[in-house]
């Protein structure tokens, strides 16, 4: 069916008024915007399903998120029968998020189905939490994470607190291919819905503090800024490090205010630096030791600490990992380790977290991008005991009582560990560089290359598609030694063609490791017209007095093989 096709089908009835005329619209007057509207169905990816905001099968609206809602609604009452049926439900700050919760709550209720609705906006690791603390069987979180303004999405997560996974995505995307909009039962009324709040959060509040006050600095003592970007972490974040007992939290002002536009900055991406800039002006005006910047639904957090100049440097998502991911696995091991345990990452994450599980002797599992798959471990795994984990993208999760990643909980532990440090003399980098000494000195780069609507997508799967049908036998004076394919699950021995065998699910990821250990992947993103790029480069690190000139080597090796693959 053409774009034309479809959007002429949102002309007559089930479709309101409203949505009708705005459709008309298009075809009359914007042929290039309907066509994106219109020429695909949305779906989900690995965060879910996220879009642009207006009409259309490709849009965030009240009849897409409508039969994706029926469909879940079916797929629950098929799985769970007769039994009484929960799912809780949490919005961010997005434009539309509260207006769209409540109808899809009201879809749920009209389906027999128990919601428990959050009466403002919260964040998605209380969404996470909240699911299993009031024994529901599935959540919806209406958010688009760090996506630009004009986006929103839908989050589901299963009765473990965790995002989707096989074989429940397959099967509630199956439901939802057979529900016709005509099918969506929209009037549910007030019935069935319960508003919840305080009650939860002091919950969520107190594990959170419980998972991640670990540290024996003094907090008297130690000065942070924090800002949310317009989002929720105001809800959560101010609340936790209160009752962690910190006392000298600053907060950036003029983002403390919930604003869809997100005014302040060019993009609620803790990642860019842009983003955290008025929180780093502020730490000057304050003398702060940390920076902590939180995305709108409060799931990835960015952390700046004072450099070896004494200037605020921007830890970047791997750096963050590595520093948690240490100080839990020493925390841990003064309790006793057994070998029970266990942490994770991800494909195109750093590979430094491998060689701290064989350091500590603790299990290590890898996953495909998306947090959805550190959850699933969780659940895989009842015989081992999960620590922390986390991805490049700025996510962490510290225990298993959130299964998604967590800012909230990261970010106390992130502050644990600088005030612990401080009180020793120390600092979060230095500590960075131990672990480089210990480990090897990683450094790690992301390149993102933005191909916006239906040609874009085009575009980024020719790019995949040549990077998998010719790739390079030598970048950058490094000569490839495996390439690794997850759509064909297999790595490749590019000398002797030996093939072995991957087993993770399919994935649009091709990865390249040559003889110096530098790795390069290459994936579309699930959330983002985004086509991206994962550098990671290694080399021994023999004293910390050489960190800067190491770092600096490492830096110009990327920038070598940026230049080799012709992608900036």
């Amino acid at each position: 069916m053409t774009p034309i096709d479809r959007a002429k089908n949102w002309l007559n009835l089930p479709f309101d008024a409203e949505t009708q005329k705005a459709v008309q619209q298009l075809i009359k007057n914007d042929r290039e915007t309907l066509n994106d509207a219109f020429y695909k169905e949305l779906e989900f990816g690995t965060g879910g399903m996220r879009g642009v905001l207006g009409v259309g099968t490709n849009r965030i609206n009240a009849y897409t998120l409508g039969r994706a809602t029926q469909g879940l609604a079916n797929y629950l009452n098929h799985c769970f029968g007769s039994d009484p049926i929960a799912v809780v439900i949490a919005f961010d700050c997005r434009h539309q998020s509260e207006e769209l919760s409540r109808l899809v709550s009201e879809i749920f209720s009209a389906n027999g189905i128990q919601v428990y609705l959050f009466s403002a906006l919260r964040t998605t690791p209380e969404l996470s939490f909240a699911v299993r603390h009031l024994g529901a069987h599935a959540g919806i979180v209406l958010t688009a994470s760090h996506n630009p303004p004009e986006y929103n999405g839908y989050k589901v997560y299963w009765k473990d607190g965790g995002q989707i996974v096989p074989p429940q995505d397959q099967e509630i995307i199956d439901y939802i291919g057979k529900v016709d909009y005509s099918d969506i039962q929209f009037k549910g009324g007030n019935t069935g819905i319960q508003l919840i709040d305080k009650e939860v959060d002091e919950a969520f509040f107190k594990a959170s503090v419980a998972h991640g006050r670990l540290g024996k600095g003094d907090r008297n003592a130690f000065s942070l800024v924090f800002t949310p970007i317009h989002g929720t972490s105001i809800t959560a974040i101010p609340q936790v490090f209160e009752m962690a007992g910190y006392t000298q939290v600053h907060i950036v002002e003029e983002q403390a205010v919930i604003d869809p536009n997100f005014s302040t900055v060019k993009s609620p991406n803790p990642e860019e630096h842009e983003a955290l800039k008025m929180a780093l002006s502020l730490a000057e005006k304050k003398k702060a030791d940390m920076v902590i910047g939180t995305d709108p639904d409060s799931d990835r957090l960015g952390v700046a600490v004072r450099d070896l100049k004494g200037e605020m440097l921007l830890l970047n998502g791997n750096q963050t990992m590595v520093v948690l991911t240490e100080y839990l696995l020493q925390h841990h091991q003064k309790e006793g380790l057994n070998g029970n345990e266990f942490i994770a990452s991800t494909i195109v994450s750093t590979p430094l977290l491998r060689k701290m599980a064989e350091a500590y002797k603790v299990h290590y599992h890898e996953t495909l991008t998306g947090f959805k798959w550190i959850g699933k471990l969780i659940n895989d795994h009842p015989e081992l005991r999960f620590l922390g984990g986390g991805e490049e993208s700025y996510g962490y999760l510290v225990g298993d009582f959130v299964r998604d990643k967590d800012a909230v909980t990261a970010s106390l532990l992130a502050a644990e560990i600088a005030a612990e440090l401080k009180a020793k003399g120390q600092t979060l980098l230095s500590y960075l560089i131990k672990c480089f000494v210990t480990y090897g000195c990683y450094q790690e780069r992301l390149v993102s290359i933005t191909k916006k609507g239906q040609s874009g997508a085009q575009e980024i799967e020719a790019m995949m598609q040549r990077f998998r049908a010719h790739p390079p036998e030598i970048i950058a004076d490094e000569r490839v030694l495996f390439t690794e394919d997850y759509l064909t699950q297999t790595k490749t021995d590019q000398l002797s063609k030996e093939q072995f065998a991957i087993d993770l699910p399919k994935a649009d990821v091709f990865i390249l490791e040559t003889e110096k250990g530098s790795r390069i992947a290459a994936r579309p993103s699930g959330t983002e017209p985004k086509i991206k790029f994962y550098f990671s480069v290694n080399e021994p690190l023999h004293s910390a007095a050489d960190y800067t000139m190491v770092k600096d080597r490492l830096e110009t090796r990327i920038d070598r093989l940026i230049e080799a693959l012709e992608i900036s």
